[in-house]
């Protein structure tokens, strides 16, 4: 049987496209080296709470078509991103609204945060020469220091100094009491877990786990007119002209038996001296109950650390600066000029996606292919 396309990936990307090839008729084969479905958006359930494996994934999205098509996958609950940061035991509301600047300075009213913002942003003159100077510029320094240095460091492994200044070109300032933190017109977690949406979108679908593409190629070329590769674009070409640089994620992740943890979906710790970066409570995505709406007893977290990534660990967080910039034109050049493949997704086109625009690019591609 030769198919018509092979899906080197079964994440987002991957299952957009091949849900949409088999409804115009193609047939389809999806692989994944992994052993489970739904790439970085993988839920595995535990004690009745969808655990995100690989990180807290949010969905939200002001493209309402992108809304009406994974809506047809999942029923989406209300949940609202409204993180809370941890500074040396001090709790603060994020994004950065009056809650943050009431507990930070006693300010009530926008006209004294604001003051209070506009004073200390007068220590930089002239052009930011790095985050550092950037942040300061934009929040002042004292929400710089406790609200952004030790978690931006962390999560780059670099002093605030020593990194470019276009990492935050704005920092939202609201002078409102609203701390829902993507502030997008569509946003929720699909009932049930990622993994179920993504199964749905693969429903009649050929699925081979555990296959690793890059190892056996040939025969898996063989076996389609067409491949659509969401992989990394270095790894295709077998870093031939070098790695690109990724920032990668480790998670330490226990059951505690006890209901209630950090009483929210996620908690950063923003001093520099707690190694993690933050902590997400699972249960809260899902308002701490189970399929029926029963209180779970249990809860389960995951401790985040940001690390440098190194060929074998998982790649994130693309690192979108010049020098890797460089790089990859040159091998998108290549992937250019290779025959019946087609290179997306974050890791194929090396690009940091939100999971919405990587239904949008995928759902682009259908347009033009299918």
């Amino acid at each position: 049987m030769k198919y018509d396309y092979l899906i080197v990936g079964s994440g987002l990307y991957g299952a957009v496209f091949a849900h949409e090839a088999k409804k115009a008729g193609k047939s389809v084969l999806v692989i994944d080296k992994r052993p489970n479905i739904a790439g970085n958006v993988y839920t595995q359930e535990t004690e009745g709470i969808n655990v995100h494996i690989y990180g807290a994934h949010i969905f939200h999205t002001n493209n309402k078509e992108v809304w009406d098509y994974v809506t047809q996958f999942a029923e989406f609950n209300r949940f609202t991103n409204s993180p809370v940061a941890n500074y040396k035991g001090e709790l603060y509301s994020l994004p950065f609204n009056m809650y943050t600047f009431n507990k930070m300075w006693g300010v009530v009213t926008p006209e004294e945060a604001a003051a209070k913002i506009e004073e200390q942003r007068k220590e930089i003159t002239g052009e930011p020469k790095n985050l550092e100077e950037q942040a300061i510029s934009l929040v002042g320094r004292d929400i710089y220091e406790k609200l952004i240095k030790g978690y931006t460091e962390k999560q780059w492994g670099r002093d605030c100094k020593e990194l470019p200044s276009f990492i935050i070109k704005r920092l939202p300032v609201r002078l409102t009491f609203d701390n829902n933190y993507f502030n997008a017109l569509y946003q929720g977690i699909p009932v049930g877990g990622y993994t179920q949406m993504v199964a749905n979108m693969l429903e009649g679908i050929e699925v081979r786990l555990n296959t690793d593409y890059l190892a056996n190629k040939a025969e898996l070329d063989a076996l389609a007119d067409k491949v659509v590769y969401t992989g990394p674009i270095d790894a295709y070409f077998d870093f031939k002209l070098g790695t690109l640089e990724y920032r990668s994620v480790r998670f330490e992740t226990e059951l505690l038996d006890k209901p209630n943890f950090q009483g929210n979906a996620a908690v950063n710790y923003t001093d520099r001296e707690t190694p993690w970066t933050r902590i997400i409570e699972h249960k809260w995505f899902e308002f701490g109950k189970d399929k029926n709406g029963n209180d779970l007893p249990k809860t389960v977290i995951s401790r985040e650390y940001s690390s440098e990534w190194k060929p074998g660990d998982e790649p994130y967080y693309p690192v979108n600066d010049e020098k890797n910039g460089a790089l990859y034109a040159e091998y998108k050049k290549l992937a250019d000029s290779e025959k019946n493949i087609i290179f997306g997704g974050r890791l194929g086109e090396y690009k940091y996606y939100d999971m919405d625009a990587v239904i949008a690019s995928a759902l682009d591609l259908c347009k033009k292919e299918l």
